[in-house]
């Protein structure tokens, strides 16, 4: 949620910021703004929208310096507007801020503040930031931040210019993620690597509470106390390439098309070589008698995919997958012989981190599966597994998604070997279905003209259920939510055992019943529920592996290859991707883009 981008150096910051907001645009806003330290003080530009609407009035009112910061808003505490757009500025105009997160105290600053004569411009909260930084500066700026970031409650990710100190970049956290790069044109501060990867790949992951100071020559970082801190900066090995379209016309599309190379990395990643093998191979999970699995979005779906797994391979007497958002709240029953799982593309998940704290807090080991080298979970969890995706722009998650179910895999027939619930005979057979998914998967996008086809004839339905018994079942959970996060069509799913308890009485004329089919053994009982919404009206497209299927003509068919139904929903969901991809790009809406929505959710 918002985009933070900022810039000191010898070039104009203009062109660096825009571009870096750019590639801040998936993670959700309504609305941007830049700031300017120039010749004649600072000065702000935003504008509600689009960036295309910034863009635009940048150019009629040009902005020149080589300092700057800038900010991609996703509404929080007032409505989407200019004037609540940041940056925000003090009424002195002294100091500019953009802030990522929320401020729990700020009705309280902000009464504290206008008794002594501050007047407010906006009806957000991170004004309050600005203008309590102003009150207390004396003319130091870091002991300004220091003093003002005491009194705030809540999240923040900061980055602060001051009138007085026209060649100084300020920026601070907590509980929202920032980074600081360097380069020798200049150096950076980002809610995100993709905002900077054109210009550099080497970064400084800011810890809570410590402070960076940036110049056009220098970067320091300090601690509350304002003592200077050692840090050692890590290379961001993704590809700067990874980051463009490449040729595509959404990011989501390219990234959809990525996955047999990121199953395949990930894949290696994990039982070849590197760090995720390592992990894997020192987890004793023996000492265990319950795995909880807790994420949010699609990667609650993926754990709900790993449960069905872990409990065919491995027999475990416990597995529960929760919601992060319900689990920091229910008090749940969990101790030291408790595996948590937490599943993150962004690792910088607010709920998650929440039900990640809580968990060792219990005395639980913490297991994590993330996208982002140098996350929040990545940190703090006990041990950390890592998803090969690379950069992942689009907001409706795709080929991160699908790392994550191969992470699950192999973790599932790794434990299953080492309680002894499978032989090695079948250990070796189920790596052996592993590396053939990124084949599949590739079969499933060969048939890409066929699924713009179907997606096309049923882009009218206003209604759509998504059915599945077992593991199909988990996999469809992921197919509703794609189609309704960036088509915007009403999107269910269910059990198909649970259709005639209740679900059946809204099945009429047009429906679509997208009906998910790779259980063999449950092929009868699922083509049963087909048969009963065909008879109301309802119009089917089976996707699954259904050899009779094509000879139906009452329904739609996307063959989907693979020997066992384990790791079907791994090639199940590139066909459900593909077709939620088509539904939206038919309607002609913003599929990188969907509305209301945002990449990293670090507000509760």
């Amino acid at each position: 949620m918002c985009g933070i981008i900022g810039y000191v150096g010898k070039q104009d910051a203009v062109p660096i910021i825009v571009d870096g907001l750019k590639k801040l645009e998936y993670r959700g806003y309504d609305s941007s703004g830049i700031a300017v330290h120039g010749k004649d003080g600072i000065s702000v530009v935003k504008q509600k929208g689009r960036l295309s609407a910034l863009e635009e009035q940048l150019a009629k009112t040009p902005l020149e310096g080589s300092l700057g910061i800038g900010h991609t808003r996703w509404a929080t505490h007032g409505e989407p507007s200019d004037i609540n757009s940041h940056p925000h500025i003090g009424s002195q105009s002294k100091i500019a801020i953009v802030h990522n997160g929320i401020i729990e105290n700020y009705k309280q600053l902000k009464n504290y503040l206008e008794k002594r004569g501050v007047v407010f411009a906006s009806q957000t909260d991170s004004e309050v930031i600005a203008q309590l930084a102003e009150y207390y500066y004396s003319g130091d700026a870091i002991e300004t931040v220091i003093k003002m970031t005491s009194r705030l409650e809540g999240s923040y990710a900061l980055g602060i210019m001051c009138l007085d100190d026209p060649g100084t970049l300020i920026a601070t956290r907590k509980d929202n993620p920032l980074i600081v790069g360097v380069s020798d044109g200049g150096h950076f501060i980002a809610s995100d690597v993709p905002a900077i990867l054109k210009h550099t790949n080497t970064v400084h992951y800011l810890e809570d509470n410590e402070i960076a100071v940036l110049k056009a020559g220098s970067v320091e970082f300090f601690n509350a106390d304002k003592e200077p801190l050692q840090k050692t900066p890590e290379t961001i090995t993704w590809n700067p390439d990874s980051a463009e379209k490449g040729g595509y016309p959404h990011f989501m599309l390219k990234e959809i098309m990525e996955q047999p190379k990121v199953l395949r990395d990930t894949l290696h990643s994990a039982i070849h070589s590197g760090g995720n093998k390592d992990v894997i191979n020192d987890l004793d999970i023996a000492r265990f008698n319950k795995i909880v699995i807790t994420a949010c979005g699609s990667a609650y779906n993926a754990g709900v995919v790993g449960k069905y797994v872990f409990e065919r391979l491995c027999r475990f007497p416990a597995i529960e997958v929760e919601l992060a958002s319900e689990f920091r709240y229910k008090d749940a029953v969990i101790d030291e012989k408790t595996l948590v799982i937490l599943i993150s593309q962004s690792g910088e998940t607010a709920d998650t981190i929440a039900a990640l704290r809580e968990a060792k807090a219990k005395g639980a080991v913490t297991l994590s599966i993330v996208n982002v080298v140098g996350s929040t979970i990545a940190k703090e969890a006990d041990c950390c597994l890592f998803t090969a995706a690379g950069p992942e722009i689009a907001v409706a998650t795709t080929k991160a998604f699908s790392a994550q179910l191969m992470i699950l895999y192999v973790l599932a027939i790794w434990f299953g070997a080492k309680l002894g619930k499978i032989s090695a005979e079948a250990e070796q057979m189920l790596f052996w279905e592993l590396e053939n998914i990124p084949s599949y998967v590739e079969e499933i996008l060969a048939q890409v003209d066929s699924i713009q086809k179907y997606a096309a004839e049923y882009v009218s339905c206003k209604n759509t259920f998504f059915i599945g018994r077992n593991i199909d079942y988990a996999i469809a959970l992921e197919g509703s939510l794609k189609l309704k996060e960036i088509s915007y069509v009403h999107s269910e799913a269910y059990a198909g055992g649970e259709l005639k308890h209740g679900p059946i009485s809204l099945v009429e004329e047009n429906t679509l019943i997208v009906a998910i089919s790779n259980c063999k053994s449950l092929y009868g009982k699922i083509m049963s529920n087909v048969e009963q919404v065909v008879s109301r009206g309802a119009r089917v497209l089976l996707i699954g592996n259904c050899p009779d299927a094509a000879e139906d003509e009452k329904l739609s068919h996307i063959s989907i290859p693979g020997s066992i139904d384990l790791f079907s929903p791994s090639v199940t969901v590139a066909a459900l991707q593909l077709f939620s991809y088509y539904v939206a790009a038919n309607k002609g809406l913003d599929i990188d883009k969907p509305r209301n929505l945002a990449k990293s959710v670090t507000v509760e």
